[in-house]
């Protein structure tokens, strides 16, 4: 099937897009949902899976409070409903690597209600997207194929593992929708510290169901499920893909057939996997083994008291305390740890916001990508780019000079931003009675091009300037050059 270039992936005139997302966020604990098996990503096959992991005969699961803790730290930064009571089910279905036959679900009682999440689009619009439900469940454990020649391995390491999965509601009109919508969500769960997010390591995944009807009309049409992808490029492509296959389909006389479907990059495209299993296929029975699980309000209270303060609120307060634009409190907002390091440089005195951020999403970020390092390695923490910044915000460093002191600040870290400048003689000269002498002297030694200025050539302004600059050894603050040189030569 011949593919749109991606500037064209819109959905074709007459057609409407539908999509809802089924994210597995992998909650960051230490032990499993219903064992005290650790988690840790990359041990060695078959390391980290117990006999309650198995399902052998005799064992009981049992919650893991912590995995209940970090399900109602989502549901309050959403705004969602909390189940006071949710309860676990069994969901059967046989894989070689559900060792039990049944995965441990939640169904009809989920722990996490209806919320929503207002998502920032590309041109600058809120999309608020409706959360279905979030509820808790165990992961499966892991099919090898390319270990073994002409056999596959099953690793159960994952077998137990707890995962927060989030339903939206099919809401999303477009894979740019989509993806946003995901990258909020990745984004969110990370910055209330329940799921670490690595998409390599599966720790976040997305199912994208995908529909599409006539537009102007109301009834879904049939959806497919597109299984199990781990990241944002992949996300995108898949879903552009099978819209643009289920439009062909349909105007070939053709019909959708429900199913489940995996995206292959390689080829970039989707293919079939099996038939679309509905939820009674699974013949879901509350789990024999697992009472209902109950909170109070007193449990609620105490993980509203230990959230962080979140990314909406954090951006309102930059925007109006500290005159950061929208876009710029967005973006430094995302993670934490940018939020905290803005924060930091904020505190020094001599900072504005304007500052902070410009050197944040500017030089700081161009050499953090320069050297492949994420922020909390950067070789300049935060109070010493803010000594930075004062500098130039206080005219005692030009920009040009910044640079070379953000240089030598990210080579050694005993150095300060004064260490540097008083070092290297770089201070920035703003005193006016010294630069009007400065002014003065390079008026009397070019008689020629004064006149000429006052003779209407005013692109000589810039070389009387830079003749100042020059004789100043770079270190005259150069609006202030300028601004005296045009009274001086306007008052003739």
């Amino acid at each position: 099937m011949p593919r749109r270039e991606r500037a064209d992936m819109t959905t074709p005139s007459g057609w409407e897009t539908v999509i809802g997302l089924e994210i597995h966020a992998q909650l960051a604990t230490r032990s499993k949902i219903f064992s005290g098996s650790p988690t840790t990503f990359g041990a060695e096959p078959n390391t980290q899976a117990s006999a309650v992991d198995l399902g052998l005969p005799g064992v009981l699961p049992v919650p893991n409070a912590e995995v209940v803790r970090m399900a109602v730290a989502f549901a309050l930064a959403t705004g969602a409903e909390i189940g006071l009571m949710s309860a676990f089910a069994r969901k059967n279905y046989f894989y070689p690597d559900l060792p039990k036959g049944y995965q441990i679900s939640q169904m009809s009682y989920p722990i996490v209600g209806r919320g929503t999440i207002d998502v920032a689009l590309e041109d600058g619009a809120i999309k608020r997207v409706g959360l279905t439900r979030a509820h808790l469940e165990e992961d499966a454990g892991k099919s090898v194929h390319d270990a073994f020649p002409g056999a596959s391995g099953i690793d159960l390491n994952r077998a137990g593992t707890p995962l927060l999965e989030i339903v939206s509601e099919p809401d999303l009109r477009s894979a740019i929708e989509a993806v946003a919508y995901a990258r909020q969500v990745h984004a969110l769960v990370r910055w209330i510290g329940i799921c670490d997010g690595n998409m390599q390591e599966g720790s976040f995944r997305c199912d994208a169901n995908v529909s599409v009807r006539r537009a102007g009309t109301t009834t879904l049409g049939t959806r497919t499920e597109v299984k199990n992808v781990n990241s944002f490029r992949f996300l995108e492509r898949a879903i552009d893909f099978e819209v643009e296959r289920q439009i062909d389909l349909l105007e070939g006389g053709g019909r959708v057939v429900q199913e489940t479907r995996l995206y292959d990059p390689d080829r970039d495209e989707t293919r079939a996997m099996r038939s679309k299993e509905e939820a009674n296929d699974y013949r879901y029975f509350p789990d024999p083994d697992l009472p209902p699980l109950v909170i109070d309000e007193a449990f609620v209270d105490g993980v509203r008291a230990g959230l962080p303060e979140l990314p909406a609120a954090v951006q309102a307060r930059l925007i109006e305390t500290h005159g950061l634009r929208p876009g710029e409190a967005a973006t430094l907002t995302r993670e934490r740890a940018s939020a905290a390091y803005l924060e930091a440089m904020l505190a020094v005195d001599g900072v504005s916001g304007k500052g902070a951020a410009n050197w944040m999403l500017g030089e700081l970020s161009a050499r953090l990508n320069a050297d492949g390092v994420a922020l909390t390695e950067a070789a300049i923490g935060p109070e010493r780019l803010a000594g930075l910044v004062a500098r130039v915000e206080d005219d005692s460093l030009s920009n040009r000079a910044a640079r070379r002191v953000f240089d030598a600040l990210w080579n050694d870290a005993s150095l300060s931003a004064d260490d540097v400048i008083d070092r290297d003689g770089l201070r920035q000269v703003s005193d006016t009675g010294a630069l009007g002498a400065l002014v003065d002297a390079v008026i009397a030694e070019n008689p020629a091009q004064v006149a000429d200025y006052r003779g209407g050539k005013e692109k000589l302004l810039g070389y009387l300037v830079g003749q100042a600059m020059k004789a100043s050894g770079g270190n005259a603050n150069p609006g202030e050059v300028s601004r005296m040189m045009k009274e001086r030569l306007a008052a003739g």
